[in-house]
């Protein structure tokens, strides 16, 4: 029956009973039809584009094409069919490229409003409409060749976060592309003395993998007023599955987005550095006029018990990654920006919203097509999601999901201070308490018998499997950046002392069991002018200052020479829980604010026999006892040499103050 049929009830009833697909068809969202095969919405060729809508709960679908990415009307509007498992078809018997296109969907007798669907992979200024493209002709010369750098194993990463703009927007970063993808296509590159800056700054610090923050199409900026500067993170997103076009040199043509994406991919892979896609699939920018919410309303969000969006994400919404078609979502874009973009990793925002068995499906997916990507996330949500904890993939539950990592606020937190308060110290700032969780993070979150749990700040319990399943970090793009926080922590802080802390944090950092992973711009002292939360400070706040790179030229040393002394030892990258327990043991030490350790036995293979790494944040010279012996020092007073900075002896060490050692036998 149709919604114009009539059902009379007695002689003068007139009650109209809607048969009609809708929401009332199916009594749970469990229940809706899952769509078969790929979620493509539009399928280009020369003769005729196929369009497939899923959209289980419509009465009717509209396909309207367009001749431009905004303004102007539909040219043409073409009435969908429906087709099995809930969707919506219309084939157009013409040639469509470079045409737009947008769905409207009715529900109950109301039109829900123009979207490109959920699944757009080439948009229009704005992400408003999608568009028609070969994406064959997108790819940049030489792309059908590009290789991921190798990498042997997940325990060799080491991530450098970043934000396009911030890495390139400074007059002293001597990029022409700035904040722009192509930023980072650009070599040769120098800061007004003629130090490296942009791509040959990354090789030179000797990292394995950029992590990019959001740069699927997202909201907050408007990509037709770019002359206005407006700054933001990008974590609202519009299209998941199209880069977005204010990084792109022309946000009005569908293909030079997609295109300068992969040229950016394409020459970090050239530099032998992976890219790792920061994505946020646990809530969208807006809710009632979202691509979800106008194509099947109340599907791809979960509600709270009165019936409401539920509010994980503090943004408005939360995705219903347990759903069949979210979580089917999900998969099949982590793997069309792995084929389709080449994407080495992906970081997991706010990955504590999600489930278990969605995170473990998109482990297993990307592992089919390679399995060397990394997957990482944020182990926790800004409130309570309305699944059961043990369900959800919360950092407590990451020994549940093999081959995926988890941010340690517990190091993080134990080195520089509480994240509800910035002017709180901790180790760095020479309070006492700290230690275990240090220690806990040294271990790399797995099960030691030396880490006394019941001291640790927020686990009492090691919660990863393996060492590769914990990111080992003091700071990050989201909270103070480490110099910052240094200020706002430790009173009367002198230059020489911001120095010194950071050196150390670093090394606690570097020398971890777990996956290093370092903010942008901290190698050369970056500052965000004491901005807490800056995702949408101008670019005073945020930019990164290449000049720093002179200034701090012993800090940026420091900093590569902690990545090269990890790389060439794989003592302090054992990446197995067993190995960590049979070669990392913890020294005693005599009082607080020092962690002392040795990685025994040649540990990994190592050509080192003993390596012993102490972490001194007194404000004086600390005593450690070792075995009997001869050493030589590679770590001192802020400064690493691998060819040795001098020889001592045993049984008696000192290490100056606010500092790390690093010897060997």
């Amino acid at each position: 029956m149709k919604l114009n049929d009539l059902v009379i009830i007695g002689v003068a009833a007139t009650t109209v009973v809607s048969c009609a697909p809708s929401k009332k068809e199916y009594a749970s969202y469990e229940l809706y039809p899952v769509r078969t095969g790929s979620l493509t919405e539009m399928e280009y060729a020369p003769d005729a584009t196929r369009f497939t809508l899923w959209s289980p709960t419509a009465d009717e679908v509209r396909l309207m094409l367009y001749d431009a990415g905004d303004g102007g009307h539909a040219y043409e509007t073409v009435a969908m069919s429906p087709a099995e498992n809930g969707t919506w078809t219309a084939k157009v018997e013409q040639d469509l490229k470079g045409k737009f296109y947008t769905f409207n969907v009715k529900i109950d007798g109301k039109w829900l409003g123009d979207t490109p669907g959920i699944n757009a992979q080439a948009v229009g200024v704005n992400g408003k409409r999608a568009a028609v493209i070969d994406m064959r002709e997108t790819d940049p010369e030489g792309w059908a060749e590009d290789k991921r750098p190798p990498l042997a194993s997940p325990a060799d990463v080491i991530i450098y976060e970043v934000h396009h703009r911030d890495f390139s927007i400074d007059p002293s970063s001597g990029i022409r592309h700035k904040g722009k993808f192509l930023a980072m296509t650009e070599t040769g590159t120098v800061n007004p003395d003629k130090l490296a800056t942009g791509i040959d700054h990354l090789k030179e610090l000797g990292v394995t993998h950029v992590h990019i923050l959001p740069s699927y199409d997202y909201a907050s900026v408007d990509e037709s007023k770019l002359d206005e500067n407006k700054y933001n993170w990008g974590y609202d997103p519009q299209n998941y599955n199209v880069p977005d076009g204010s990084y792109s040199t022309d946000p009005y043509k569908p293909d030079v987005r997609i295109r300068e994406f992969k040229q950016m991919v394409q020459a970090m892979h050239k530099a032998g550095i992976r890219v790792v896609l920061d994505v946020v699939y646990n809530h969208t920018f807006n809710t009632a006029e979202s691509n979800f919410e106008r194509t099947v309303p109340g599907y791809f969000y979960r509600q709270t018990p009165d019936g409401g969006f539920a509010d994980a994400s503090a943004c408005g919404n939360e995705t219903a990654s347990n759903r069949a078609m979210m979580r089917k979502y999900m998969v099949e874009s982590v793997l069309h920006w792995i084929n389709e973009y080449h994407i080495d990793g992906f970081r997991f925002d706010l990955m504590g919203i999600h489930d278990i068995e969605t995170m473990n499906e998109i482990r297993k997916a990307a592992t089919a097509a390679d399995p060397t990507i990394f997957i990482y996330g944020e182990g926790w949500a800004a409130s309570a999601p309305q699944l059961p904890q043990d369900s959800l993939a919360m950092k407590a539950n990451t020994y549940k999901m093999p081959g995926i990592a988890a941010f340690s606020d517990e190091m993080r937190d134990a080195l520089r201070g509480p994240f509800n308060d910035n002017h709180q110290g901790a180790f760095l700032a020479g309070l006492p308490g700290g230690e275990e969780s240090i220690k806990f993070g040294i271990a790399g979150a797995v099960k030691h018998p030396q880490v006394n749990n019941e001291e640790v700040n927020y686990s009492k319990a090691p919660w990863a499997e393996q060492p590769t399943q914990m990111i080992s970090y003091v700071s990050c793009h989201d909270d103070m950046c480490l110099v910052d926080r240094l200020k706002a922590s430790v009173p009367g802080i002198t230059p020489e002392e911001l120095t010194r802390l950071d050196k150390l944090a670093q090394t606690a950092v570097f020398t971890s069991q777990g996956v290093p992973f370092i903010y942008a711009g901290e190698e050369v002292m970056r500052d965000k002018k004491g901005v807490h939360n800056s995702y949408q400070s101008p670019d005073s706040v945020n930019a990164i200052d290449w000049k720093r790179k002179t200034e701090h030229a012993d800090v940026f040393a420091y900093y590569k020479g902690l990545i090269q002394l990890r790389k060439n030892h794989p003592a302090f990258r054992l990446g197995d829980a067993g190995l960590v327990r049979e070669h990392l043991e913890f020294l005693p030490v005599e009082g607080s604010n020092v962690v002392a350790y040795r990685l025994k036995g040649h540990a990994g293979g190592d050509t080192w026999g003993n390596i012993y790494v102490v972490l001194n944040a007194r404000k004086e010279t600390a005593k450690v006892s070792v075995p009997e012996g001869k050493y030589t020092v590679v770590c001192k007073d802020g400064f690493i040499s691998e060819q040795g900075l001098g020889t001592m002896y045993g049984p008696e060490i000192s290490v100056p103050a606010q500092s790390a050692m690093i010897f060997y036998q």
